[in-house]
């Protein structure tokens, strides 16, 4: 099944193509300037049944006029048989599209990045036919983006950052910068970088400080995962909200009894039985009261210090 840090890995190349300018240039491969990109089906199945999908596929468009094709992979660990894959979808992209292909594989970890970059000569050891040499994005190649001009500046890369590094002890430092450069930005903006972001982390613990910082720091957004932070906060102060108006309830039958028993309450007593929210605490001065001689033996031990 396919996770969602592994979408956001490639998605991000299909929301903001021109990153992989960016990437390039910090992977030390020069690329011309894009003039455009267009997204290409990722479907690379033959006549025969056996399906085979590149994550993205980007067609793009340089300044001097020539076009390449893009195709990203996002690789979440060491599988032996990617190597042989991924050389089918360069010899099948160049078949059927007669352009140049560069191959990116974007990783999460360094291990398996370091893996993914080894040249992988195929063929016979006495004579391979091509070496597949793949340009490869990590945590160990792309900037831990923490200035927040920087962010603004390419909130992509900023976007990428914190999606490579999601495994990394920077990761928190990244997340606050992202969320401080999105103060202000549009929604149509922001939004796909806050849903691109929360996919990326998965199920990593920085997965709730980023839906901490959307629900505080961004909180004004429109987004399914803004909308579904505001959805459990709403359910919680429902609850909350619940749960109070049983302990007062609970705190008038208390006050209810002793008044049908002719009990007087002192004041710091009806302070303590209307303020106690501890629905546990007031069942067991409701038993009480239905015995005790005076308001004191209620508390018996359970007034708050």
């Amino acid at each position: 099944m396919v996770s969602a840090p592994h979408e956001a890995m490639h998605r991000v190349f299909q929301e903001y193509p021109e990153l992989f300018s960016r990437v390039s240039e910090v992977l030390g491969v020069a690329f011309p300037p894009f003039v455009s990109a267009d997204v290409v089906t990722t479907d690379l199945t033959e006549s025969r049944p056996v399906e085979r999908r590149v994550d993205t596929l980007l067609r793009i468009e340089t300044e001097d006029n020539g076009l390449f094709l893009l195709a990203v992979e996002a690789q979440g660990k060491k599988d032996p048989d990617k190597p042989t894959s991924w050389a089918y979808y360069v010899s099948y992209l160049l078949e059927k599209y007669r352009l140049p292909t560069t191959l990116l594989v974007v990783c999460q970890d360094r291990a398996t990045a370091a893996w993914a970059a080894r040249p992988v000569p195929l063929g016979s050891p006495q004579w391979p036919v091509l070496t597949l040499r793949p340009l490869v994005a990590g945590p160990h190649n792309i900037p831990a983006v923490t200035d927040v001009a920087e962010a603004r500046k390419d909130l992509a890369l900023a976007t990428l950052s914190a999606i490579t590094h999601a495994g990394e002890p920077d990761v928190g430092a990244i997340l606050k910068t992202l969320s401080a450069a999105l103060r202000g930005a549009p929604d149509d903006i922001a939004a796909p970088i806050v849903e691109l972001t929360a996919q990326g982390l998965g199920n990593r613990p920085a997965a709730q400080q980023w839906r901490n910082l959307v629900a505080v720091d961004l909180s004004f957004y429109i987004s399914p995962l803004s909308e579904e932070i505001r959805d459990e906060g709403r359910a919680e102060g429902e609850a909350r909200g619940r749960a109070e108006g049983e302990a007062r309830g609970r705190a008038e039958d208390i006050l209810l009894v002793l008044d049908e028993r002719g009990i007087e309450v002192p004041d710091g007593i009806r302070d303590t039985i209307t303020g106690c929210r501890d629905l546990d605490v007031l069942r067991r001065w409701l038993r009480r009261a239905a015995t005790a001689d005076s308001a004191e033996e209620i508390l018996d031990g359970d007034r708050p210090a």
